[in-house]
């Protein structure tokens, strides 16, 4: 069994995003792109994650890390050590156990909130399973064929997959809708407003098990551009 570990803040550039208040004052953004070998059928768990969550398949035998981290405040050149060390509070990491790579992000809470905007540029190979245990935020996966577990307490859970697939799907919206563009069985959910949507499990489906508290729950087709006619 392999280990590899990455701290994802390190050796990061820091990057002033002037805002439109003018050139005087700038909210401070931190990109870092990683990459970690990986297997086709492995699985990827997300831990502790906030902010907007995007997932997309592709054909590398790897995992390609991106985030992007942000003060919410404006800054002047005088505060930008104070903005460094507020970013640098939010940390992401990754750990790859044999056929699993777990990705945890740590940062401070404040009863208010969070005083940052991260974001998560994720690709992962096609047949990759994924595990999600997400705050606040939208989680999005597109074209990812191995199972989903994904929970999210509040925001959006936007999943799209081939036409032709077969799907088993247990989704629940406490507070929210869920939407589905394949067949399922919709219900409320009983005390509370929200929906859930069942499809039974068949040899070979693809499991969906996603949970939201307050949101909607979209699993869409993709949508393939069509070819235009040819001129005749």
């Amino acid at each position: 069994m392999t280990f590899e570990k990455l701290v994802l803040a390190l050796g990061m550039a820091y990057v002033l995003a002037f805002a439109s208040g003018g050139l005087d004052r700038a909210r401070l953004e931190v990109r870092n792109t990683q990459h970690v070998d990986f297997q086709a059928d492995g699985t990827v768990v997300f831990k502790n994650s906030i902010g907007e969550l995007r997932v997309d398949a592709w054909d590398q035998p790897n995992v390609e890390i991106t985030t992007i981290k942000s003060t919410k405040a404006d800054y002047d050149p005088t505060q930008h050590d104070q903005a460094v060390r507020e970013l640098d509070k939010v940390r992401i990491s990754a750990e790859r156990h044999g056929a699993e790579l777990t990705i945890t992000t740590d940062f401070p809470r404040g009863f208010l909130g969070t005083d940052f905007d991260l974001e998560y540029d994720i690709k992962v190979p096609r047949k990759t399973r994924l595990t999600v245990d997400h705050h606040g935020g939208e989680v999005h996966a597109d074209g990812v064929l191995g199972d989903l577990q994904i929970a999210v307490a509040r925001g959006e859970i936007t999943v799209h997959l081939p036409e032709k697939g077969s799907y088993a799907i247990d989704a629940r919206s406490d507070f929210g809708t869920v939407f589905s563009d394949f067949p399922g069985r919709e219900k409320r959910v009983p005390w509370l407003s929200g929906e859930k949507m069942s499809e039974p499990v068949s040899n070979g489906s693809q499991s969906l098990h996603l949970r939201i508290g307050y949101g909607d729950v979209l699993i869409l087709r993709e949508r393939v551009p069509a070819f235009p006619a040819p001129n005749r």
